[in-house]
């Protein structure tokens, strides 16, 4: 397949992903007192409501991309830090769980036959590939997303251990946090490097390997 090719068949996959993740974050915030997201459309599992079209374009152009942001009014929760904490992970905690999950049906199947990775045929090395592919990118998008950068997940879960006084001045550095992931982003592209992907490399090949096997 050619690398076009190999993305609009793995586009369902992204899509269920970054859906599954945004949907958690307003579905925990929900529950904790937040209606913000159900309001403006957002509790569903429909991929077009968290699509942001420069998201997924940029899918396209440089293999990376994102959604649209669940809004979630941290002022209708009873504890501000905590509860903003909480829905934070939720986001990472959702892929996370779908990676397991999708993982035990991976190892069931492997453990019924271990030689189907190497000796069946193309439509079941195809499908056991996307399984494969759908682990490794809910891996990949929790532990990108724990990345300690305002407006990042985990800025919002470190801001749940932090003091008044330091959470309210390190979030308010998300524009700047923005910033910096754009010029990442933005040097990754024209230069052909991988900048984030060396940060959660690691922390990625070690649990692919502990779920699956399967080592990149």
């Amino acid at each position: 397949m050619t690398s076009f090719t190999n993305l609009l068949v793995q586009l369902p996959i992204l899509l269920f992903t970054i859906t599954i993740h945004e949907f958690s974050h307003g579905y925990v915030a929900y529950m904790l007192g937040d209606d913000t997201a159900k309001r403006a459309g957002r509790l569903t599992l429909n991929p077009i409501s968290h699509i942001d079209p420069i998201g997924l374009i940029m899918l396209f152009i440089a293999r990376f991309g994102w959604a649209k942001p669940v809004p979630i009014n941290p002022h209708n929760f009873q504890n501000y830090k905590r509860d903003m904490a909480i829905s934070a992970a939720a986001g990472p905690a959702a892929n996370f769980i779908m990676a397991i999950i999708l993982s035990l049906i991976f190892n069931a199947i492997k453990n019924a036959n271990p030689e189907i990775l190497y000796y069946s045929s193309n439509s079941t090395q195809f499908w056991l590939g996307m399984l494969i592919y759908a682990i490794l990118i809910n891996l990949a998008l929790g532990l990108f997303n724990l990345i300690p950068i305002p407006p990042m997940d985990g800025s919002k879960i470190l801001g749940g251990f932090l003091s008044d006084e330091a959470y309210f001045r390190y979030t308010a550095k998300e524009r700047q946090g923005a910033q910096i992931l754009m010029i990442i982003i933005v040097v990754s592209i024209v230069f052909r490097l991988n900048l984030i992907g060396s940060i959660i490399m690691p922390p990625l090949n070690f649990l692919l390997n502990l779920l699956t096997g399967i080592t990149l």
